[in-house]
C-alpha cells in the first residue's frame, strides 16, 4: 500500500476472511486451514524476523512444530 494511505480494519478483515476462505478447500482438515491463516496474519504482520518460530508465536502457538508440518507435510 502506498505510504499515506490507509484501510479500514474492518474492511481490511473482510477482504482477508474472503481470500482465506477461497483457498480454505485446498485443505483437507480444518487444522491445516486454521494454522494457514496463522500463517498468512503473520507474514502480514509487523514481525521483525518471519521464520516460523516467530510466525508460530505470532499465531499463539508454543512450538514452530505445526507451522513446519503446515509447510512440509500438510497436504494442500
Amino acid at each position: 500500500m502506498a505510504a499515506g494511505h490507509s484501510i479500514d480494519p474492518g474492511r481490511w478483515r473482510e477482504i482477508f476472511d474472503g481470500v482465506m476462505a477461497r483457498v480454505a478447500g485446498r485443505f483437507a482438515r480444518v487444522e491445516p486451514r486454521r494454522r494457514a491463516r496463522g500463517f498468512v496474519l503473520g507474514l502480514l504482520s509487523d514481525l521483525l524476523r518471519k521464520n516460523c518460530w516467530t510466525i508460530a508465536e505470532h499465531a499463539g502457538d508454543a512450538s514452530p512444530d505445526g507451522m513446519q508440518d503446515l509447510l512440509s507435510r500438510a497436504v494442500w
